[in-house]
């Protein structure tokens, strides 16, 4: 199985997030759950070389915030839609529910959007994550981790939660799945930084995503 890691540089690049260091682990998760991974640091240019990538992952910022807004090749859109079309697994982490806004593809993809001046996050520390129930349908532990809550984000369509934040009462999607035509899709909203891969539930359960994003069986 083949994976293709789109990371956050250049315009896709932002303050808070380090794409150059968290992208490497997610790619040592990937190899161990049986993933050939290759990282693109040109997001853009990812999109055009998805032919036999059975898992997509974006690790990227909003390209929006960027004083560099550039200009996204209509290439790199069609190269994602030609994907989504013949049934590409997605696994979108983080940030990556704020980026990729040139794409019309992309927020219908992954189901959720962070809606500038609504959604937000508590100040980063530990936390515990419901786990509700894994991808392949099977019961799911809580993850405890150290990372970001997204909170408020703007749904679209309907998905899958795969586990959820608690904050103040209130019940969240922290990850979900989803799929989009005959694609597969999995967003986990955490991965802020390194500290967030450190936790060995959050490490398995995004092996789980992307076994199942790929079809592939379970571990």
């Amino acid at each position: 199985m083949k994976a293709l890691i789109a990371s956050g540089s250049g315009r896709y690049a932002d303050p808070w997030h380090p794409y150059a260091r968290t992208s490497p682990l997610i790619a040592e998760v990937l190899e161990t759950a049986g993933f050939a991974v290759e990282i693109d640091e040109d997001v853009d240019r990812a999109m055009t070389r998805l032919e036999g990538v059975e898992v997509l992952v974006v690790n990227a910022g909003d390209p929006w915030r960027s004083e560099d807004q550039g200009r996204t090749p209509a290439a790199a859109i069609d190269g994602f839609a030609e994907a989504l079309g013949r049934g590409v697994g997605v696994l979108a982490m983080h940030a990556a529910l704020a980026s990729l806004r040139d794409y019309p593809d992309w927020a219908p993809t992954i189901g959720a959007l962070w809606l500038p001046g609504v959604s937000w996050h508590p100040p980063m520390g530990p936390t515990v994550v419901r786990g509700l129930a894994s991808p392949a349908g099977g019961p799911l532990g809580d993850i405890p981790v150290d990372d970001e809550q997204y909170l408020r984000l703007q749904p679209v369509g309907r998905s899958t939660t795969v586990a959820e934040h608690d904050v103040d009462g209130e019940r969240f999607p922290a990850v979900w799945v989803r799929e989009v035509g005959t694609s597969r899709v999995a967003v986990d909203a955490l991965g802020h930084d390194e500290r967030s891969y450190a936790s060995a539930e959050h490490r398995a359960l995004l092996a789980a995503l992307a076994r199942w994003a790929a079809r592939a069986p379970s571990a």
